[in-house]
């Protein structure tokens, strides 16, 4: 199996949005920009939250198992892919690619 990093490399925040539809909350998300995670086995690594796995897992287990090549051609890098959590008031782009030990 291979080892994955998950890269943090943006964040959108919608106000506009939050003040509309969503009730207030006392802890949103700690993620920040260029934080990086590494997922070995195809686990979630220790502080990504559940929200963000649960966006990526199945991208990660494949690219850990040695796979690519998502949606014909779509990324530059096959042993690669762009995905973003699934907060809709606050989401966070995760560049996930395989690193080439394993």
């Amino acid at each position: 199996m291979y080892k994955i990093r998950i890269t943090a490399v943006r964040k959108a925040l919608y106000p506009d949005l939050m003040e509309i539809y969503e009730n207030p909350i006392e802890h949103a998300c700690d993620i920040i920009e260029g934080q990086s995670f590494i997922s070995v086995d195809g686990q979630r690594p220790k502080g990504l939250c559940d929200s963000a796995w649960e966006s990526m897992e199945k991208f990660v287990k494949e690219l850990a198992n040695g796979g690519g090549g998502f949606y014909d051609g779509w990324m530059k890098n096959p042993h690669s892919a762009m995905i973003s959590c699934n907060d809709g008031f606050r989401p966070v782009s995760f560049y996930i690619e395989r690193i080439e030990d394993h």
